[in-house]
């Protein structure tokens, strides 16, 4: 689909491999390096809680190693107490080790395909120059986002509820760079590729494609710069595509080519992995042409919360208030009310919800438990409900890939 510019192996090409040792990832210099194992977050399989080490990478705050190679940090939950998270503490996902040393000024992406009327390459100072800029807030998640908290070990990479970052994006619309190639009647999908490539050649390249329509919707954009600075290397420099409202296996990272198409794409990402059972997320929307009677791909984020503060088990005076706070989010229609539960769902109470940054965005809540209560335990759920009338589950919806863990946000506090 595309030409390839070199790549180094690892992390070598952005710097971290010189700060790490020329040994790679896993070797014992690395290990040792990650002297302390990170508080295990409640309800995380004993696999990934034993297997988490925190890993310091240039530029970054220490993360939360899920995998060395690829690349696969998490984002301590103490970094989503406010809705906008830093650049230096934004998870990392990756699915190729061999990363690319790209400079800005060498940069260049290419338009073309079935369904487009020329093809077109264009490079940085062109897209900043030639089209109108565009902005959001939007949270990009990990479809695999708590996978290791399912009851039942699935497969994939362990995370906890930290495979998520929120960000201020600014780039181009797609559409627009689309146009600038010309869009058949015809087209009916876009297919996108990285700079990114597997270790060994046998091993699928890391492509993927959307539907025409979410391809042209107004805030699906190539973004350039992240939270008001220059893409960093490890988010997908020096361009990559924003897909907001759907997971963030369609964000394509170091983006290198876009191909307009007229038949379905036809690549193992597409039409094997990132899917789930057909009609068991009926909310989602479709992706009808990558659909089969057994399986569709994952396509938008599920309404979810998290709990930020304060931290399981915590125990409080029963004489003094306590500060519940955290984050909810959906697809995009937004959230329409947060609320906390102390007798296990037999009621609901509103939360406060703070500053809202858009349908996309992370949206804070907060709730303060009025002194008083009886002494002893004190269990808190927590569920969102979004605009489009979704609300958090009791329990996740079991599936084969772990995605869309979604089950109401459980707290256990103790009233001294």
């Amino acid at each position: 689909m595309t030409s390839r510019r070199s790549v180094m192996q690892g992390l070598t090409g952005l710097g971290v491999v010189a700060a790490l040792g020329e040994a790679g990832f896993g070797d014992d210099a690395l290990a040792a390096a990650a002297a302390a194992r990170p508080a295990a977050e409640p309800g995380l399989s004993e696999a990934a809680a034993s297997g988490a080490e925190w890993i310091q990478v240039p530029g970054k705050v220490a993360l939360i190693k899920r995998t060395y190679r690829p690349p696969n940090y998490e984002t301590p939950l103490e970094y989503f107490r406010t809705p906008i998270t830093p650049n230096k503490a934004f998870f990392v996902r990756y699915h190729h080790a061999r990363l690319p040393s790209i400079r800005p000024r060498d940069w260049s992406l290419r338009i073309a395909g079935p369904a487009a009327e020329r093809s077109v390459s264009l490079n940085l100072a062109q897209l900043r120059k030639d089209f109108a800029s565009h902005e959001l807030t939007a949270l990009c998640l990990c479809a695999g986002n708590r996978r290791g908290l399912f009851s039942a070990h699935v497969i994939g990479v362990q995370w906890g509820s930290g495979a998520m970052g929120n960000a201020h994006w600014r780039g181009v619309r797609l559409h627009d760079v689309l146009d600038r190639a010309g869009v058949h009647s015809d087209a009916i999908e876009v297919a996108f590729a990285g700079d990114d490539e597997p270790m060994l050649p046998e091993s699928p390249d890391y492509q993927k494609s959307l539907p025409i329509s979410k391809a042209l919707h107004p805030d699906t954009m190539i973004a350039y710069e992240m939270n008001g600075e220059a893409l960093p290397a490890l988010h997908g420099s020096p361009a990559r595509l924003i897909v907001p409202g759907w997971t963030a296996t369609y964000w394509i990272k170091h983006l290198s080519s876009i191909e307009i198409r007229t038949t379905p794409f036809e690549n193992f990402w597409i039409k094997t992995g990132y899917r789930v059972p057909a009609g068991k997320f009926p909310w989602m929307e479709r992706f009808a042409t990558q659909e089969t009677t057994a399986t569709t791909p994952i396509t938008q984020i599920a309404v979810n919360s998290l709990i930020t503060s304060p931290a399981q088990n915590a125990q409080f005076p029963r004489t003094r208030p306590v500060t519940l706070t955290g984050q909810c989010w959906d697809s995009g229609s937004g959230i329409e009310r947060l609320e906390i539960s102390f007798n296990e769902g037999g009621h609901w109470e509103a939360a406060r919800l703070g500053a809202d940054l858009g349908g996309y965005s992370l949206r804070p809540w907060s709730y303060t438990v009025a002194p008083g209560r009886p002494a002893g335990p004190l269990s808190v759920w927590v569920r969102a409900t979004s605009r489009a009338g979704l609300t958090q589950p009791l329990e996740a919806t079991p599936n084969p890939s772990g995605y869309h863990h979604n089950a109401i946000q459980k707290l256990n506090l103790v009233l001294a």
